[in-house]
């Protein structure tokens, strides 16, 4: 449920428990059925149920639909040059589309001759 909704209901409930005391004060004893309190409850419980129906007509946003986009940035091994990453096998030149995280290792699949390798984490000083 988006942040939107979540604003509009809860505002709406607020509308409509405030209209509902104004209701209520017409009808007691100390006060002699003033009607101008009677309106302001209705007109408070008609917004209420106004913003409810708004709240639900409201299209999900982007990310609520489960077709958000994530980035995941890893961190390649030590001395990783990515314009100049060849081929273990064939020496075709790699780009940046050819590393993929499998099972949480970078593996890099060669379009030229299809082999797929993990890469070698090599130490970093």
């Amino acid at each position: 449920m988006s942040a939107g909704k979540i604003i509009g209901y809860i505002s709406a409930g607020i509308f409509i428990i405030f209209g509902a005391l104004f209701i209520l004060a017409t009808f007691s004893e100390s006060r002699n059925a003033e009607f101008g309190l009677l309106f302001t409850g209705l007109i408070l419980v008609g917004i209420g149920f106004v913003i409810i129906w708004f709240a639900s007509r409201a299209k999900p946003s982007v990310g609520s639909t489960g077709g958000e986009n994530v980035t995941l940035k890893i961190d390649l091994p030590g001395d990783v040059n990515l314009d100049t990453m060849k081929c273990k096998s064939c020496g075709g030149a790699l780009t940046m589309d050819n590393i993929q995280m499998v099972a949480g290792a970078p593996v890099v699949s060669c379009p030229y001759c299809n082999t797929t390798y993990q890469l070698t984490e090599e130490p970093k000083w």
